[in-house]
């Protein structure tokens, strides 16, 4: 996972770093630690639409290969090609690029990838597949994953409907629950509450109307009636007076998590209606004060909604 991954490149146990698109940086915890990780590296390499912060950090050889976006025509393989998308619903459509490509010499994700595979294939035992095959048409590439991925039969026909298909949910579709009675299992657990101590908080992070995952189209928030920054640090007009800030001042804030500390200047605070001993800052500003071994039990996710800080004004 991303977490393991970067305390082995900051060990100086991995060389090498693949991005394929996404803005690795930016989107994972203890931004400082993972920039210091990714150096140590000794080749980084982005297949990227655009450029990112990630690109600013490269290792001791740092590659950035630009590939045509989803957005743009693609004849890859002497014609028009298609990729599929999965939309927060579960449902797989094919997605079409209708714009003339950035330029001419720009080649796709899956142009690239077959590249580098023949390019080490006689050194990492490649030799057998038929790369040729996926370039030629995106096809031979669906037919490959219906073969592995369950629900995805006939994967082809299916993106090609009106709409796209949804991907299998046995629950919904045919009442099919994988338990030992075959039935729905229902498991109640008692709320923890997370509280801070004297004269901290408990951040969590949150996202604007005008972004998508690390992709910042604007800087205001419509949600919120913020305008003009994302380095803000919302907080209750009883916090605030508690705690003797005001509106905008300048604040620096210090996240604690065992026995480290991780401080983030320059944010301003804005009085904002949210429960007394809570605060809120923006992803992925914000990510530098994740800590990086604060993850969920099980799924190892970062506590992003629950980081224990405190606050104090600038001077």
């Amino acid at each position: 996972d991303s977490v393991e991954s970067v305390k082995m490149m900051n060990a100086g146990k991995s060389s090498i770093f693949l991005s394929m698109g996404g803005n690795f940086l930016s989107a994972m915890s203890d931004t400082h630690y993972t920039a210091n990780a990714l150096r140590k590296c000794d080749l980084t390499v982005h297949i990227s639409t655009k450029p990112n912060r990630s690109h600013l950090i490269p290792g001791k050889v740092g590659l950035i290969l630009p590939c045509l976006g989803r957005t743009e025509t693609d004849h890859t393989g002497g014609s028009e090609q298609f990729v599929t998308v999965e939309n927060s619903m579960g449902i797989v459509h094919k997605s079409v690029g209708g714009a003339n490509p950035a330029s001419p010499n720009l080649r796709s994700e899956v142009a690239i990838i077959v590249g580098i595979a023949k390019s080490i294939a006689n050194y990492e035992n490649l030799h057998d597949i038929n790369w040729d095959l996926f370039t030629e048409h995106y096809d031979n590439i669906r037919q490959k994953i219906e073969l592995v991925v369950p629900g995805f039969e006939g994967y082809n026909e299916k993106c090609r409907q009106d709409g796209g298909f949804y991907l299998p949910n046995p629950p919904r579709d045919h009442r099919i629950f994988e338990t030992e009675t075959g039935k729905a299992t229902f498991v109640v657990h008692n709320l923890e509450s997370i509280s801070a101590s004297e004269n901290e908080y408990v951040m969590m992070t949150i996202r604007s109307h005008d972004q998508y995952n690390t992709t910042i189209f604007g800087t205001n928030d419509r949600y919120r009636g913020i305008q003009g920054g994302r380095r803000i640090v919302l907080m209750s007009k009883n916090d605030m007076d508690k705690g003797g800030f005001f509106q905008m001042q300048l604040v620096t804030i210090t996240s604690k998590f065992k026995e480290k500390k991780i401080r983030s200047e320059g944010w301003r605070i804005v009085s904002y209606d949210i429960p007394d001993g809570n605060v809120a800052t923006y992803f992925p500003e914000s990510n530098v004060l994740i800590p990086l071994d604060s993850v969920a039990d099980y799924s190892n996710t970062p506590t992003s909604k629950s980081v224990c800080v405190s606050i104090e004004a600038e001077s």
